[in-house]
């Protein structure tokens, strides 16, 4: 994919590499982009109509289907079939790698509003990865009765055994998920309401929280923001702008195809990068020439 008019792609890549060798903690932030990058697209009509033929004959056209009233066995099959596909899958991913491999030696972490767990499963420290939005590998009471989660791999292989691709549908109403503390109904633990259980994600936001708060002022914080549009602006674009406001010295790379656009009062502290996270993240991979050790590079007269 060609570069939009005027942007130099290999210039931004060479201004990140710079920042990055100079910065003393890097904050990775990432939304739905990444993943889709990653080649998860929740968008993706022709992958859609592969996992969940039932429901794209009835019209569907995408895995958003929060909000969609379908009847509990055809619920629980797409989130059985969904959470399989893009949860539990032993594959490592090349784009996460390449991105873990980029930051490789710096005092980082990681947050996002993705839920998909990539980053833990492609050799990121789990226990420096925050996930505010929550995560398919758990799930809660739906009341809920208890601020417990529970592990939601044994569930999804329960809901797989007894799913029929044909219909859709998991046709053993045994096989139906119950709350395991109160026995009512449950829902995967992500954020969709006032209901969600925020516990698991709270000891994980706490130590970022510290980890950002015991800084000095003078910290050179680089914040890697990639694919985070305006779904959710309050989760991770704009905590990323006010971060790098609140340290003088620090910077912002905003990746992002679709809105690359950053805040006028940051001006050469923030980096646009008009193009997807892959682009960006091959030309990175690529080893670029050392300084010529021949060269003689004369100083500039004060």
């Amino acid at each position: 994919m060609n570069e939009p008019t005027g942007f130099d792609l290999e210039a931004a890549a060479g201004t990140l590499r710079t920042w990055l060798a100079e910065a003393d903690r890097v904050l990775i932030t990432a939304g739905a982009g990444l993943s889709a990058a990653a080649g998860h697209d929740y968008g993706d009509e022709d992958r859609f109509r592969e996992l969940f033929p039932a429901l794209h004959r009835a019209g569907l056209r995408s895995r958003y289907l929060v909000g969609v009233p379908l009847p509990p066995a055809l619920r629980w099959g797409f989130w059985a079939v969904h959470i399989d596909d893009i949860r539990f899958s032993t594959t490592p991913n090349p784009l996460y790698q390449r991105l873990r491999a980029l930051v490789e030696g710096t005092d980082h972490w990681v947050m996002t509003s993705n839920v998909d767990g990539f980053f833990a499963r492609n050799g990121f420290a789990p226990d420096r990865v925050f996930t505010p939005q929550g995560d398919y590998g758990r799930y809660q009471c739906a009341t809920p009765c208890t601020p417990s989660t529970w592990d939601s791999r044994p569930l999804v292989a329960q809901l797989l055994a007894a799913h029929d691709p044909a219909t859709g549908a998991v046709t053993d109403p045994d096989a139906l998920p119950r709350c395991p503390n109160c026995a009512g109904e449950v829902e995967i633990n992500v954020r969709v309401g006032p209901q969600f259980v925020d516990a698991p994600y709270l000891p994980a936001g706490r130590r970022l929280r510290h980890w950002l708060g015991t800084a000095p002022a003078d910290t050179r914080l680089l914040v890697l923001e990639f694919g985070a549009g305006f779904n959710t602006p309050g989760v991770i674009r704009r905590p990323g702008e006010q971060l790098v406001r609140h340290f003088p010295r620090g910077h912002l790379v905003r990746v992002n195809p679709d809105h690359p656009d950053t805040p006028a009062d940051l001006a050469d502290r923030a980096l646009p990068v008009p193009v997807g996270a892959a682009r960006l993240l091959g030309i990175l991979a690529t080893p670029h020439p050392a300084p010529d050790p021949t060269v003689t590079v004369r100083a500039v007269p004060e």
